[in-house]
C-alpha cells in the first residue's frame, strides 16, 4: 500500500538503492515527485543532501538517493577500495562507473518510488549536486527517463576540470589515455548540448552555480547554459550564480547535514521557486543567466 502523504520522513530501498524520502508539508492528493542525487564532496548522502537542500516549502515529494559506491552501497574494502580506485584512475575507475550507474538506475527507481508513494503519474523532477548533477545530465542527454523539470546545483558538466583540481590538490599528473580521453568527451556535456536540446519535450533546466566554486566556476556551467540556448525553449533555460556558494556544501565528512550556509539557502530557494513553476500545469522561466544574492 503506498505510504500516506502525511507521514514524517522515511528511510528504505528502491531498486537496490537507499533513499531518503521526505513528504510535502501539506497533504494535497498525488503531489508531484522530485529525484535528487547528491555528490562526491559533502553533501556526499542522501541525509546530507536532505538537510543542505530540503526543498522544504514546495509541494512534491522528495526523494533523496544514495549514488552507488557510496554509503550503504560501498565496494568490498569499503573507503580504502573506494580510495584505491581513485587513485589508480579517477575518472575510469571512480567518477565515470558512478555517474554511469547513478543514471542507469533511474528509470527503475522512479517506477518503483511509485508504486511505493503517492505520487502523482506526471513526470519527475530531477535534481542534482556535483557528480549527481552530472549523472542528471546523463539521463538527460541519453533520454533514459521523463523528466518534468531540472534544477541542478554545481553541476560536473566536464569531469576534465575536476582531474585538474585534484592534480593541484594531490600535486599528481593525471595519466590520460585514450580511453579517458573518451570518457572524457562521453560526460562532456557542454559538447552534448545538441542531444539534451533534442529531447521532446524540452524538460526545463535550472543551472544554479557557486560564485566560490574553484572545481566547476560559472563561466564552466555559463558554457553549458549559452550551447542549450542554441536549441532550447527560452522559458525552459535559466542560469543562475550564487555569490556566496562554494563547491563543497556543508563541513567534512558530509554525511549528516550541517549549519545553514547563506549560499545553500539562497541554492535551495532557487530550486523551490523553478519546481514550483515547472512541476505545475502554469508558470514560466526566462533565459537568462543572473547574479543570486
Amino acid at each position: 500500500m503506498p505510504a500516506d502523504s502525511t507521514a514524517q520522513p522515511t528511510t528504505g530501498t528502491v531498486a537496490g538503492i537507499p533513499y531518503l524520502a521526505v513528504p510535502p508539508a501539506l497533504p494535497a492528493g498525488d503531489a508531484p515527485m522530485v529525484v535528487a542525487l547528491h555528490a562526491f564532496e559533502p553533501p556526499r548522502s542522501e541525509t546530507a543532501l536532505a538537510g543542505a537542500l530540503p526543498l522544504a516549502s514546495l509541494p512534491a515529494w522528495r526523494f533523496y538517493l544514495g549514488l552507488p559506491m557510496f554509503g550503504a552501497r560501498l565496494p568490498e574494502g569499503g573507503i580504502a577500495e573506494v580510495n584505491r580506485r581513485g587513485a589508480d584512475d579517477y575518472l575510469i575507475e571512480l567518477f565515470g562507473p558512478v555517474v554511469e550507474k547513478a543514471a542507469a538506475e533511474l528509470p527503475r527507481a522512479i517506477t518503483e518510488l511509485r508504486e511505493r508513494h503517492p505520487v502523482s503519474d506526471t513526470p519527475a523532477g530531477l535534481m542534482g549536486v556535483g557528480a549527481g548533477g552530472a549523472a542528471a545530465l546523463l539521463a538527460l542527454a541519453d533520454n533514459r527517463v521523463p523528466v518534468g523539470a531540472a534544477g541542478l546545483v554545481n553541476p560536473i558538466v566536464d569531469p576534465r576540470p575536476v582531474l585538474a583540481a585534484r592534480e593541484r590538490r594531490l600535486g599528481v599528473d593525471y595519466a590520460w589515455t585514450d580511453t579517458a580521453r573518451g570518457v572524457a568527451a562521453w560526460l562532456d556535456f557542454t559538447s552534448r548540448a545538441a542531444e539534451i536540446c533534442a529531447r521532446r519535450p524540452q524538460p526545463p533546466l535550472l543551472i544554479v552555480t557557486g560564485g566560490q566554486d574553484d572545481v566547476m566556476p560559472p563561466e564552466r556551467t555559463r558554457a553549458l547554459h549559452d550551447a542549450l540556448a542554441t536549441g532550447y525553449s527560452p522559458q525552459a533555460l535559466r542560469h543562475i550564480v550564487v555569490p556566496d556558494l562554494a563547491h563543497t556544501m556543508g563541513p567534512e565528512p558530509g554525511l549528516q547535514p550541517g549549519p545553514p550556509e547563506p549560499g545553500s539557502v539562497l541554492a535551495d530557494r532557487a530550486l523551490v521557486e523553478w519546481f514550483h513553476t515547472h512541476l505545475s500545469p502554469t508558470g514560466s522561466a526566462a533565459e537568462e543567466t543572473v547574479r543570486l544574492g
